[in-house]
């Protein structure tokens, strides 16, 4: 792994990281994350290869992101003080957030450091034409994971309005799950 490869893994986990303490839920809170995978977006991902079976790995590991991202937006707890919103990642959000992205380092360095022949012997048996196929399925997934927690984060904010002077949240419609 290079160095940049290592300081976006490591931002990335640092997002939910700085959730665990509770913060104001604003502009930042969507900008930042976003902008990380947007790089990592625009430096891997040259192309989405569609021969053999590439896209149904990309498929796969793009499913597995958005599972990831919908359950850590949910395991994150949004409340009201008064005229903010306040935001904290959760214990079961942030093992989720560290599963995504830890499963992702860890196979790039478990390639890395001799898995490479696994992985080739892997791709030829299930018709997955080459490392673009794997590239592409884990950046679109830590992508989806990304996009997928924060929308779902957005969606339950809406969801809490802010009452002047109350220092508590009114669910503005009713709620379905509760929150962690």
């Amino acid at each position: 792994m290079t160095t940049t490869e290592w300081f976006t893994d490591i931002a990335l986990l640092l997002v939910v990281f700085r959730q665990l303490r509770e913060g104001r839920l604003d502009l930042k809170s969507f900008l930042i994350p976003l902008g990380i995978v947007a790089f990592v977006a625009s430096s891997y991902l040259d192309t989405i290869p569609t021969g053999g079976n590439d896209l149904l790995l990309i498929g796969a590991l793009t499913g597995v992101g958005a599972a990831l991202g919908v359950a850590g937006g949910l395991y994150t707890r949004i409340r009201a003080v008064d005229e903010h919103l306040l935001i904290k990642a959760g214990a079961v959000s942030a093992v989720l957030w560290v599963l995504g992205m830890g499963a992702r380092m860890g196979f790039q360095l478990w390639v890395e450091h001799g898995g490479a022949d696994d992985v080739g012997r892997f791709s030829v048996t299930h018709h997955i034409t080459g490392d673009e196929a794997w590239v592409a399925a884990f950046v679109l997934m830590a992508l989806t994971e990304v996009v997928t927690r924060l929308a779902t984060i957005f969606v339950r904010s809406r969801r809490v309005r802010p009452v002047p002077g109350a220092g508590v949240a009114m669910p503005a419609a009713p709620v379905l799950h509760r929150s962690v």
